[in-house]
């Protein structure tokens, strides 16, 4: 699925801006490359931007720090895994301290979650 020019723009911009917790997860989920999962870092799908990809397994995760606690926030994101659902994407949402406390442990349970989708 393409994205729109505005939406691969933003996403070019995000890579350029990743958040420490994010930083700290791309570097762990790089590994993965070893057993077949590529992830991508701020790809631009439709009309949003995943914060990382597994094209493969059709997984998106979402790292979601304070601003994802804000009123009205939990509606989007329902909005946009609903969206991504009705294309075969799983998203799993993961808190941001989480991966500031442990990044490794976090993408192993990533990397369990891709493989379970690749073997259903």
């Amino acid at each position: 699925m393409h994205a729109p020019d505005q939406t691969r723009d933003v996403a070019r911009r995000l890579r350029r801006q990743l958040t420490l917790p994010e930083t700290m997860l791309w570097q762990a989920l790089k590994p993965g490359r070893a057993m077949g999962l590529k992830f991508r870092k701020q790809h631009p799908l439709g009309p949003y931007v995943l914060d990382f990809y597994c094209h493969r397994a059709g997984l998106a995760v979402e790292v979601d720090g304070l601003a994802h606690s804000l009123v009205g926030k939990a509606a989007g994101d329902a909005r946009r895994d609903g969206w991504l659902a009705d294309k075969g994407i799983r998203t799993l949402r993961i808190a941001a301290r989480d991966v500031l406390k442990d990044a490794d442990g976090v993408a192993r349970m990533i990397f369990h979650a891709a493989r379970e989708r690749l073997t259903a």
